[in-house]
């Protein structure tokens, strides 16, 4: 999971502040993306630099998870 620190180029469909779910993708990853499931409920990539990571415990993460 990681929350959006920042939403330049893309207001639309990012929401500084919030929690993003990421799908593992390694070669968007290679190139400074991430695979993040946005406003839209779709995946896209974004710059890695408008997110950073945060580890929740297991149980929390099932519950946001499972919320969205």
């Amino acid at each position: 999971m990681v929350i959006c620190i920042a939403n330049t180029g893309y207001e639309v469909s990012l929401e500084p502040r919030k929690v993003y779910e990421v799908l593992r993708d390694p070669v968007a990853a290679r190139h400074g993306q991430l695979r993040v499931i946005d406003e839209s409920g779709e995946d896209y990539l974004y710059p890695q630099s408008h997110f950073a990571e945060i580890v929740l415990p297991k149980s929390i993460r099932k519950a946001v998870l499972a919320a969205g």
